[in-house]
């Protein structure tokens, strides 16, 4: 059986692809183990700069897959509940080392975003889509409530309300409309999709490494500490970047009124 999720590493960038394009790339069992995987070694992985998540074919993950949950429905509910469970439980790992792993995530969307495929693009930390994707939430078609830390992140990016709105509801959006809320950074032309994902993954490439990696941590701590914690580790941060030698060349390089060249 061929692998639903492929892994390459080339220049320190991991593009991580959704690999079951005949299958909208929807989240089966197998998928749900190997995203685990792969994403855990990511997180360990500190030769790495940036990580692209992205989906094969024309679309970027339509949801769980309904026939691999389909085997389970005449289970007795207990097991059935325990099966979900489990299974939930364990893929949520994968969500946890986006969130914490240092390197920034970066989503390349397209086609279906639905399900946990949304919730996938929420725990990414950056999100180029192209003009051709649409968004779900599309749990309650199921009778199921969201996962992938949907109901975490969908209020903190765009909101109590609207968060509401787009569980409650289920109504799709596109692209436009994912943009105004904050769900994506950038739309750009379906043509133009990787050479914005390109543009963008160099732009980190560029960037100093402690300075991107502590920004991205002090971010997403923030909403769980109070101002005075925020505060005093933005001090210690702050500090410990002057303490590497890119702060040098950045205070150098602003000076002589030119680009600097970090890592060098």
């Amino acid at each position: 059986m061929p692998d639903p999720i492929t892994l390459e590493r080339k220049d320190g960038v991991a593009t991580l692809t959704l690999d079951r394009p005949d299958a909208l790339n929807t989240l089966d069992f197998a998928m749900m183990e190997a995203l685990v995987t792969h994403v855990a070694a990511l997180a360990r992985d500190d030769t790495l700069r940036v990580v692209v998540v992205q989906g094969a074919g024309r679309h970027f993950m339509a949801g769980g897959d309904v026939h691999a949950f389909a085997a389970h429905v005449d289970d007795p509910p207990a097991a059935r509940q325990a099966t979900f469970t489990r299974a939930v439980d364990g893929l949520h790992a994968a969500i946890e080392h986006l969130h914490r792993m240092p390197h920034p995530v970066v989503a390349r969307v397209q086609g279906a975003v639905a399900g946990f495929g949304l919730s996938l693009v929420c725990a990414c930390d950056l999100a180029i889509a192209a003009d051709d994707a649409y968004f779900t939430s599309a749990y309650r078609h199921l009778g199921v409530t969201p996962d992938g830390g949907g109901t975490w992140t969908l209020p903190r990016i765009v909101g109590m309300r609207k968060a509401m709105e787009i569980v409650l509801l289920s109504e799709r959006f596109d692209a436009y409309a994912a943009l105004r809320l904050g769900i994506v950074n950038k739309v750009v032309a379906a043509a133009e999709l990787d050479a914005a994902i390109t543009a963008t993954t160099q732009s980190l490439l560029s960037a100093p490494v402690m300075a991107l990696r502590n920004a991205k941590r002090l971010l997403r701590g923030s909403l769980d500490r109070s101002l005075s914690e925020q505060l005093h580790a933005e001090a210690a941060s702050f500090g410990q970047c002057a303490g590497t030698t890119d702060f040098v060349e950045g205070v150098h390089a602003f000076i002589a009124k030119r680009k600097p060249r970090f890592g060098a």
